[in-house]
């Protein structure tokens, strides 16, 4: 086991090396001079434009800026924002804390009905509930995330007034207690979790589905219920829970890939997050800030790849025969 995750390590390590690299190169050789997109409607001189290639270090070569990025890298600077006039650290720090409340709940509730709905359906095989939920996961998965956000904002917020449009708490509300505070944050969390939750959990249903049905064909399975034992319990304790491995891969990968994936859910609802941010960077040329938000949400999949790996050969026995 140590010397397979020494390997493991070895690649990680490997690994983000490489993404610092690309991340660096693409966007320093991104089309476009963000300075001159700075500069742009303050009147500036040639002298004030060159004191700003100065400052942000466009004056020197790649490989110089380079070096400089890792060194303030090893020291926890991300740079400094074009936009904000401020370091990146805090402000993506910010972001990363929002978003990770919006993943968190939305992870939880996706993977959580998703294997329940999975299991149901796996259990009625060939019924009209297996099928429906089926035809159901197949049609909500194919919908664009964004279109169902915007399709419950117009349901919720506009034409029935129960929620409100955006934001994460409401505009200069006072709470006396921590428990408003709280509540109020989750009425503006109730509608853009929902909208992953119906577009998400059908990856989740089907994987379970999938996986439990190969599961109930097997022998182990057949020696259980030759024994007696109860239908529920040959289903939950022998078939479910063996049938949870790829579930367990497939909930790591979701979830780190949703720290990147929520642009679209956060942009429509105006959650600020990094979706939200990343939009807005992009929209102003803020590269430092881009550069941190892509940095970040590439070394938490290739850490979350190297943990799904390390989990699932713990938990199948089969993985540490190879």
């Amino acid at each position: 086991m140590l010397r397979y995750v020494g390997q493991k390590l070895t690649y990680l390590m490997l690994t983000l090396i490489a993404v610092l690299a690309t991340n660096f190169v693409i966007f320093h050789l991104m089309p476009g001079d963000p300075i001159t997109h700075i500069a742009r409607g303050q009147h500036l001189d040639a002298a004030a434009i060159a004191r700003l290639r100065t400052f942000y270090g466009f004056d020197r070569s790649l490989l110089d800026q380079f070096g400089t990025y890792l060194t303030n890298l090893a020291h926890g600077d991300l740079g400094y924002s074009y936009t904000y006039s401020a370091p990146v650290g805090p402000i993506v720090a910010r972001a990363l804390g929002n978003t990770m409340i919006l993943v968190t709940v939305s992870t939880v509730l996706v993977v959580a009905l998703g294997v329940l709905l999975g299991v149901f359906a796996a259990s009625r095989r060939g019924t009209r509930t297996d099928r429906g939920l089926t035809i159901g996961s197949l049609v909500f998965w194919s919908l664009p995330t964004f279109w169902v956000g915007m399709l419950l904002i117009f349901v919720f917020a506009v034409a029935l007034g129960w929620l409100p449009i955006a934001g994460m708490f409401t505009a200069d509300a006072l709470y006396p207690t921590v428990f408003g505070r709280f509540a109020d944050l989750a009425r503006h969390l109730l509608l853009p979790t929902l909208a992953m939750l119906l577009v998400d959990i059908a990856q989740f249903v089907l994987i379970t589905r999938s996986s439990l049905l190969a599961t109930l064909s097997e022998d182990y399975m057949t020696t259980a219920r030759a024994k007696g034992l109860r239908p529920r319990r040959v289903l939950w304790r022998h078939g479910v829970r063996n049938a949870l491995l790829p579930v367990v891969t497939a909930t790591t990968l979701y979830a780190s890939a949703l720290v990147g994936g929520t642009i679209q859910v956060e942009t429509v609802f105006s959650w600020p997050g990094m979706g939200q941010l990343i939009y807005l960077s992009v929209v102003r040329r803020d590269y430092p800030v881009m550069e941190a938000c892509f940095l970040i949400f590439a070394v938490v999949v290739v850490l979350a790849n190297f943990a799904s790996d390390v989990v699932y050969r713990r938990l199948d026995p089969r993985v540490r025969l190879t």
